[in-house]
């Protein structure tokens, strides 16, 4: 049975992120981004939409109404609309640490009120219609694990106050969990987080399958780990499944990905999950079973689009038009698997 939900996502950001200019993986331009989107297609399927970055070189976070606008009816002549917003938390874009000094803070909550923005825009002008506002500690592990309990506890407070900003905007915000994050750099840390928070409606999770696949062998947090080397298919079930029932009622926004156990960074990124390609054979993930722990109940929550992350994919990687069509096989697979009408 096909499926109309949740729809079918690509990510822009990995044309940016890892990327830098003058060396052999430059950012690569949303107009291309769009173009290898737009012209993946599997069996008369093609993406349905984008999920965006809100940071130069794509967007300006200041650009006007109207210059927003035309970015908006660039997005749509692709026959694509915008889901999820990625807003420019951290330093060197708006923002700065959400456990740093009061003015790295503000910025923090300016990074967020700058997307709610440029979200209004995009929703008035009819191209996105569903999605949330993807945000992080913007904070190293190392930094955070100086005082944990104090600095989760700054983290949360920012939290609070971007979400007081999303809520009154009509949006809500989602915190997704990587290893290369302060404070939501363990399943378990990223849990306390959100309870500290105490936003249910409004400061959510975003879930990666790469990145909570890490989760799971505690990387950065051994004491959190649920697997060791050489686990069983059962006891891999047995982790999946405590992972995703503490994570799962807080996830609202979700993203396709295969891992290969390793960490990786590029450029300025630091080390975080590694992110595979769909078909990569040393892949660890069944990509359409695991998506299904996440995606029970999906639609209660407010889920309407999943989103693959290609992060930090070499650049002739993302230039074949072969990576996005396997892509899009892999998510139409999770659809099949786990959608509804």
């Amino acid at each position: 049975m096909s499926y109309a939900f949740p729809k079918l996502h690509n990510a822009m950001w990995p044309g940016l992120v890892g990327k830098e200019e003058g060396t052999d993986h430059p950012p690569i331009s949303l107009d291309r981004m769009l173009e290898l989107t737009a012209n993946a297609e599997v069996d008369g399927q093609k993406f349905e939409g984008i999920d965006y970055f809100l940071f130069h070189p794509h967007t300006d976070p200041d650009a006007t109404d109207d210059e927003l606008k035309a970015i908006a009816d660039k997005i749509a002549s692709h026959n694509l609309t915008v889901g999820s917003l990625v807003a420019p938390v951290w330093p060197g874009t708006v923002g700065g640490p959400a456990m740093g000094t009061d003015e790295e803070r503000a910025n923090f909550v300016l990074a967020v009120k700058k997307a709610c923005r440029i979200a209004k825009v995009f929703n008035d002008h009819g191209v996105r219609q569903y999605g949330a506002i993807r945000i992080d500690s913007a904070s190293g592990p190392e930094d955070w694990a100086a005082d944990p309990a104090a600095n989760t506890a700054k983290i949360a407070e920012t939290f609070r106050e971007a979400g007081k900003v999303a809520a009154d905007h009509g949006e809500r915000l989602v915190a997704e969990g990587e290893i290369c994050w302060g404070g939501m750099h363990s399943w378990k840390d990223m849990l306390d987080l959100l309870e500290a928070t105490d936003m249910p409606e409004t400061v959510g999770f975003q879930a990666d399958q790469a990145h909570t696949y890490l989760y799971l062998l505690g990387y950065n947090a051994e004491e959190h780990a649920l697997l060791t080397d050489g686990y069983s298919p059962e006891e891999f079930d047995a982790a999946y499944t405590t992972m995703t029932d503490k994570l799962r009622p807080w996830t609202w926004d979700f993203h396709v990905a295969q891992n290969d156990g390793t960490v990786h960074g590029t450029g300025s990124h630091d080390k975080t999950g590694r992110h595979c390609q769909a078909d990569d054979p040393n892949g660890k993930l069944d990509i359409t079973a695991t998506a299904g722990y996440w995606l029970k109940d999906a639609q209660a929550r407010g889920i309407q689009h999943i989103c693959w992350d290609g992060c930090m994919f070499p650049n002739d990687v993302l230039e074949n038009p072969e990576t996005w069509n396997t892509i899009l096989a892999a998510m139409m697979k999770v659809r099949d698997a786990h959608g509804w009408n």
